[in-house]
């Protein structure tokens, strides 16, 4: 039982014991009360009921260090379109709209909203969803989030020292789309910069986990005159077997990129991917189910597409090397220490 709770049951004690004794005055002195706050307790009750009761905060807001009414507005716009976004990232996003606002200034205003939690502005962003006519299925939503549980990881530190020196790649399992199947992404992160790659799939084999790498990866790294030198991926049977017959292992040959496996029963030392793929189940896949109901893959690729350039361009990141800086813009200051370590190996 609350503190709240208690006060109420303590103050519809007195008004029964009250009745009871048909003596206001006695029942005030058992529980050591004047009859002024008998009254009042006795008419905030027959005005209001049960909420009459409860106790309310004496405190006054300070309105004059309340922000300006188009700031909070900003505010709450951005907990609606990307809820996700904690209140650090979010002032960071503002900031570069020219919107000038503390991450503890944003928590103020969506506490006055009830924003405050993730789920919260889930609901909100579903309420908001239903108004506008905005048509999504709860079905698909209970199958994403029954689909894999959440997991809190961290990245343990690994060596990285430039823009591809070492790729991380993994499989996230999207759901069941009716009409499509099951639903695989493959996604490949550079653990310098945190740029990120991502295809979706219908299957969990080989040949996807090494399509991802040729259409998407290497093609990038080459554009930007950079080598991929190493790559780290779980066992998962997409990513290991023997390597002059298994696909993935011989495009890596091919390729002439380093293999790295993490250790059995440790998927930690992969975590760069794991948060990536939480980051992109909470801002992506939990807001896209809720408006749009997909039934072609390529349509969903295109809306991943879309999310994919705003991560890399637009959108800061908080990583250790990031420091609130977008990963694209990492990338480009990281391609000055592989040109450093190019001409220090020239000179070895």
């Amino acid at each position: 039982m609350t503190t709240q709770e208690k006060l109420i049951r303590n103050k519809l004690s007195l008004l029964e014991l009250a009745e009871y004794l048909q003596n206001v005055s006695e029942a005030c002195k058992v529980n050591g009360v004047s009859r002024q706050h008998f009254y009042d307790i006795k008419k905030a009750y027959e005005e209001n009921g049960l909420e009459g009761l409860r106790e309310k905060s004496r405190r006054k807001p300070c309105m004059k260090n309340r922000v300006a009414p188009e700031i909070e507005e900003a505010v709450v716009r951005m907990a609606y379109e990307y809820p996700a976004y904690g209140q650090a990232r979010a002032a960071n996003e503002l900031k570069k709209q020219g919107t000038l606002v503390s991450s503890g200034g944003i928590r103020s205003i969506w506490l006055r909203h009830g924003l405050e939690t993730f789920k919260k502005r889930l609901v909100c962003l579903e309420e908001k969803a239903a108004k506008e006519g905005l048509v999504y299925t709860e079905a698909q939503i209970v199958a994403l989030e029954s689909a894999k549980r959440e997991r809190e990881s961290s990245p343990d530190e690994i060596e990285t020292v430039h823009p591809g020196y070492l790729i991380s790649q993994d499989t996230f399992y999207v759901g069941y789309l009716k009409g499509v199947g099951r639903i695989y992404q493959q996604t490949v992160v550079d653990t310098y910069s945190s740029v990120a790659f991502a295809k979706v799939y219908t299957a969990k084999i080989p040949v996807t986990a090494a399509d991802t790498l040729n259409d998407r990866v290497l093609p990038f790294f080459e554009q930007q005159s950079i080598p991929v030198m190493r790559v780290i991926t779980d066992r998962g049977t997409e990513f290991c077997g023997t390597p002059d017959k298994h696909p993935y292992e011989l495009y890596l040959q091919l390729n002439e990129i380093e293999h790295t496996k993490t250790k059995a029963r440790s998927p930690q030392t992969n975590g760069i991917c794991e948060r990536f793929h939480q980051t992109i189940l909470n801002e992506f896949y939990r807001v896209i189910f809720r408006k749009k109901i997909y039934s072609d893959l390529d349509v969903l690729q295109t809306d991943l597409d879309e999310y994919i350039n705003r991560y890399n361009n637009e959108r800061t990141h908080q990583g250790k090397r990031c420091q609130g800086r977008t990963p694209m813009q990492t990338f480009i200051d990281g391609k000055q220490l592989f040109a450093q370590k190019n001409l220090n190996d020239l000179a070895a």
